[in-house]
């Protein structure tokens, strides 16, 4: 088959072919018709990170078509069209992820290739409303958001959400959640084009971060925020818990903009804020993500589509944040 493996002497995406996977008697194999790309992927790029004996084939999102199943499989069969989970071996704490925990795409071979080999466990069957395209753009960040937002967040009805560096997929899929929860969104962006299109999508306004009076603009906007959703960290940050609500949950899965500097502890004591990390989730919140999807006919917002060959110029598109939604690689039409 045809893949894209990581040369980890020039730590550059190579198009390459190699052997098919092997399927195993829990294993269902899978023609990909689509991946797509997420900041995981990127940062493991840049902090060349990953090595490993044998070739590395990354990518975490993926959807296609069964193409065969091993003995053991009882869910799935020939032709089935299915998504994949890339939140593997989570462990039995829902709170946190166990020691065993990984990210398909490394070690694991993940799906910037024709084909994969997954156990039958991290394979769902695909909301019918979506392409293969769109699919493939939910699995990581689709599940990140959906935690960020429910679970770590504690949406309630009614309440106002604020998320963070809106254009990213994950940060998208959280507009998205938030508006079917029938929330009240509020967005941040350093791009006002950005912003305008978060507003088409159902978000009540924004600011631009690069602009200096933006949290007094926010504050105007909106009073205050019960749930925020931040993917960036950074000097910002400290804002976030003046915009905070008492009681309000923050909620951080990125780093983009750096470490967080200057909190003051009586702001966060004194408003009895919660600050949770997060990152990815569990197999039942993937299936409760995918039941929303389903039951409202969500949409992700997709960026572009490159076929496999280009995958080297899709990410450079996402290191250079152009992107507003999800960068997808086509692999099968």
């Amino acid at each position: 088959m045809k893949a894209i493996v990581l040369n980890q002497q020039t730590n550059r995406l190579e198009y390459q072919k190699v052997p098919n996977p092997v399927v195993s008697e829990s294993d269902v194999l899978i023609r990909l018709k689509a991946a797509s790309l997420n900041h995981h992927e990127l940062w493991s790029l840049k902090e060349k990170n990953l090595q490993k004996d044998a070739p590395i084939i990354m990518g975490s999102d993926g959807a296609g078509v069964v193409e065969s199943v091993g003995s053991g499989v009882t869910r799935f069969s020939k032709g089935d069209e299915v998504i994949i989970n890339s939140s593997m071996d989570w462990g039995l704490n829902p709170r946190v992820q166990g020691a065993d925990y990984q990210i398909l795409g490394f070690p694991t071979d993940g799906t910037f290739a024709e084909y994969i080999s997954i156990p039958e466990a991290y394979v769902f069957t695909k909301p019918p409303h979506l392409s293969f395209e769109e699919a493939a753009a939910i699995p990581l960040a689709g599940l990140t958001a959906y935690r960020a937002l429910f679970s770590r967040g504690e949406f309630e009805p009614g309440q106002s959400v604020l998320i963070t560096g809106v254009g990213g997929g994950a940060a998208l899929m959280a507009l998205s959640f938030a508006v079917a929860a029938e929330a009240s969104v509020y967005v941040t962006s350093g791009d006002p084009s950005k912003i305008q299109k978060a507003v088409k999508l159902g978000a009540k306004g924004g600011a631009n971060y690069k602009e200096t009076h933006w949290p007094a603009q926010l504050q105007d906007l909106s009073g205050g925020f019960d749930v925020i959703i931040d993917s960036a960290g950074g000097p910002g940050f400290k804002y976030l818990t003046e915009l905070a609500n008492p009681g309000a949950r923050i909620v951080l899965f990125g780093r983009t903009a750096g470490n967080i500097e200057h909190l003051s502890p009586r702001v966060i004591f004194w408003k009895q804020l919660s600050i949770h990390g997060t990152s990815m989730g569990t197999s039942q919140e993937f299936e409760q993500m995918l039941k929303l999807f389903s039951d409202r006919k969500i949409h992700p917002v997709i960026d572009a589509v490159y076929p496999l060959k280009q995958i080297n110029e899709a990410f450079n598109r996402m290191d250079a944040s152009d992107q507003f939604g999800k960068i997808v690689i086509q692999i099968w039409a």
